[in-house]
């Protein structure tokens, strides 16, 4: 048996129907009350103020994927790296978290050129090599069509060594604390990019070897490298890369290289050392472009040319450049002269022996 207000609503419908209309109305009149008392007093129109970019930098999952794109596999730790680059196919994206790999990362397989494989990370992705007295942090063995993306690389005899790469790309890295050179292309390594880097604090084990960035082989490799023959890693880039505190050269580029480009590249010779080196960038291939690099402080030159073997060293273009030197010698320094060129638009300041040991052209 129903009671009260439901018997009374249950046996006059009418009355149920307007109690439910007059409910409704309390409900809606209270949503819209509360609409009404949350919006702002209307105000005189201005000009609106430019928003300003917030200090927080982006989460690790944003930045992993700004650097990565279209990610494959994450790894966490260095065996899941190493199986990940054993197993790594064309198109593969690998992704380092914001952790630290302790090891020597070696990859062997190939991508192609429409389908690289990419490894990839933040700054705060870490390839440790645990010493700097031994070991390649990463080398790309023969391994062609890779792009490595956005990570650190630290702590190794070597940073980055390419033997025999293709068509791969270096970009964005912070490569410090190295025994020995940062970035190495060599074993006939062609057609490459190397942008964007990061270089620092090379030379911790020998000055003598403590380049930033180096094309080729000496001739006296050639033996162990190339077998006798030279090594003509040709036709690579290295552009927009920041090169300070090497104990020799910012960029090393060998006798049996040509036809790469030196470009846009900023370097600061003021940790260069008697045995590392005398001038940023030290040209010994053929027919290389070198175009609006900046330097400051080397011991002697700027730039310089050599030959070491009988026709290397020649048809080297150096064109707006500027080097302030901040040294006794030269800001382009061709020896021999041979068929290098300077151009009038370079720039030389604080060069305590002038412009060029040329004459400059155009």
């Amino acid at each position: 048996m129903t009671t009260g207000l439901a018997g009374a609503i249950q046996k006059r419908p009418i009355l149920g129907a307007t109690l439910a209309f007059l409910l409704g109305a309390l409900v809606v009149g209270g949503v819209w009350a509360g609409v009404a008392a949350t919006q702002p007093e209307p105000e005189p129109t201005e000009s609106p103020e430019a928003v300003e970019p917030s200090d927080d930098p982006p989460s690790d999952s944003e930045s992993e994927t700004a650097a990565c794109g279209n990610v494959t596999t994450t790894v966490t730790g260095s065996l899941d790296l190493q199986s990940a680059l054993d197993a790594a196919r064309p198109g593969d994206v690998i992704a380092l978290t914001a952790e630290t790999y302790v090891g020597n990362f070696v990859m062997t397989a190939s991508g192609t050129a429409d389908d690289p494989i990419t490894l990839c990370g933040t700054a705060e992705s870490i390839l440790d090599g645990d010493s700097t007295e031994q070991g390649y942090v990463v080398h790309l063995d023969g391994a062609s069509y890779w792009h490595l993306v956005g990570f650190t690389v630290t702590n190794g005899q070597k940073g980055v060594m390419a033997d025999g790469t293709v068509g791969s790309v270096i970009e964005g890295l912070t490569v410090h604390t190295i025994g020995d050179e940062g970035i190495h292309l060599r074993r006939l390594s062609t057609d490459n990019l190397v942008t964007g880097n990061s270089v620092s604090n090379t030379g911790l084990r020998r000055d003598k070897f403590g380049e930033g960035i180096y094309i080729g082989s000496a001739e006296s490799n050639w033996g162990d490298i190339t077998g006798g023959e030279p090594d003509t890693s040709d036709r690579n880039i290295v552009e927009d890369n920041t090169i300070w505190a090497t104990t020799a050269e910012a960029i090393d580029v060998k006798e049996g290289t040509s036809d790469g480009i030196l470009r846009g590249n900023t370097f600061d010779g003021s940790a260069m050392t008697e045995d590392g080196g005398d001038s940023w960038v030290d040209v010994k291939g053929n027919g290389w472009v070198i175009e609006a690099n900046t330097g400051v402080n080397a011991p002697l030159d700027g730039f310089q040319t050599h030959e070491i073997v009988d026709g290397w060293g020649t048809r080297n273009v150096f064109r707006g450049n500027t080097a302030n030197v901040n040294g006794p010698g030269f800001g382009f320094s061709l020896t021999p002269a041979r068929d290098n060129v300077v151009t009038c638009d370079n720039q030389a300041s604080a060069a305590g022996e002038g412009l060029t040991n040329v004459t400059c052209s155009g």
